[in-house]
């Protein structure tokens, strides 16, 4: 029962923090049509966002289990409510700005926390994997969740009317505040040092590993083709495929719904099939949409959209991509964190978040920039790069894995 309540108070913290966190694709969209900012420029909220991120978490890792988890997530929801308070009075690029560091600080540490506790609330590789996938496909749902809502507050008569569902975040995030406080965390976990200059330079040693430097580089191409796309669907769904604002948010939400599908089959799935096998077929079949889907582009004319049915067909099948994403990150981190003591899971979850972070910044920045010189009909074209980077990597998981159960037998 205890165990549940901790589930429960992780699914819950996730579920807010995917709204806030992903909602950087409508600010970028909104930041270009309501404050007037160029890609270019737009494109560096992902930064705000994921630099802090990264810079938190790769200090966090090594004193949080000091500092407590649950203390740890209740500081994080006291700073990323005032950063929605914020963003309802300042209404302007530069809040936007300062909510998506607030953002970017709590959410690193949630997610070290969150990372570090599944290792300690489940008994098994298997269990590791399915209970991952479970709260990152609930992370999905949260964002499309947020792509829902977004929308039902603009106002043709008022340009500031949006900004309301700032109120009814900072209300969301205060509940999941209190749900915490009331939990009971009774788990017991070891500090990996005996100080907190020792627990960082444990958490630098494991980059000595070679499986961690592999992961690193997964993570960092994962997250940097995942976010490089997602971060700009509304933006490609507006200007290229010519949507109106509002239909090219809710036609986002097939994506993150498909993400959220494919995260939570996945987690059933590999009980039964191996997980190699299921990131293999499913970087192929990505691969796959982005050659023969893209290429359709060329045949979009413009057109008036007066319902769904006016919709081209390649926004309701181009976001069918993320089936093919859903397993890919949380099946690899649940690979390395299951091949990593639990007394160091807190530094590994830190390095962890510090290189998808990275990526996400690197994805973002990438893909603005293409959308303002080559266009956003090839600008996804780039993804085809680091998904035969992930493959590659793939197979030297599969054969560190391999080395590692000899070395034990």
């Amino acid at each position: 029962m205890s165990n549940f309540r901790i589930k429960l108070s992780l699914f819950l913290n996730y579920f807010v923090f995917a709204i806030l966190l992903n909602s950087v694709g409508i600010l970028i969209q909104k930041s270009q049509n309501r404050y007037g900012v160029d890609e270019i420029a737009a494109s560096s909220l992902e930064g705000f966002k994921d630099i802090s991120i990264a810079l938190v978490s790769f200090f966090v890792g090594s004193f949080l289990p000091r500092l407590g988890y649950k203390k740890g997530m209740l500081i994080s929801l006291i700073i990323v409510f005032a950063g929605c308070i914020g963003m309802y009075y300042g209404n302007s690029f530069t809040s936007v700005k300062i909510l998506f560091a607030c953002v970017g600080f709590s959410f690193a540490i949630v997610k070290v926390s969150v990372y570090s506790l599944v290792g300690l609330v489940t008994s098994s590789e298997k269990e590791h994997e399915s209970l991952l996938s479970s709260i990152e496909s609930l992370f999905m749902i949260g964002i499309a969740a947020g792509f829902v809502a977004f929308p039902q507050f603009y106002s043709d008569t008022d340009p500031d009317a949006w900004l309301r569902i700032y109120l009814v975040l900072a209300g969301l995030v205060a509940v999941s505040f209190f749900v915490l406080l009331f939990s009971d965390f009774k788990i017991k976990y070891d500090n990996p040092g005996k100080s907190a200059g020792g627990d960082f330079i444990e958490m630098l040693k494991l980059l000595r590993r070679p499986l961690v430097i592999v992961f690193a580089v997964s993570a960092f191409m994962y997250v940097m083709t995942e976010q490089g796309i997602m971060s700009w669907l509304p933006t490609f769904n507006e200007k290229i495929l010519l949507l109106p604002e509002k239909v090219s948010i809710y036609m986002t939400i097939i994506m993150f719904l498909s993400v959220a599908l494919g995260r939570y089959l996945s987690a059933r799935l590999v009980k039964k099939v191996s997980w190699f096998i299921i990131l293999l077929v499913c970087l192929v079949g990505a691969a796959c949409m982005v050659l023969f889907i893209l290429p359709q582009i060329q045949n979009i004319k413009p057109r008036e959209i007066n319902s769904l049915g006016d919709v081209p067909a390649i926004a309701y099948v181009f976001p069918l991509i993320g089936l093919f994403f859903a397993p890919i990150y949380p099946l690899i981190n649940s690979f390395v964190l299951s091949h990593t003591e639990k007394s160091l899971h807190s530094p590994m979850a830190s390095l962890l978040v510090f290189f998808s972070a990275i990526g996400g910044t690197f994805g973002s920045r990438l893909v603005g920039y293409l959308f303002k010189n080559i266009g956003g009909q090839k600008a996804f074209y780039f993804s085809l790069i680091p998904m035969a980077v992930l493959v590659i990597c793939l197979f030297v998981f599969s054969r560190l894995s391999l080395k590692n159960k000899n070395a034990v037998s």
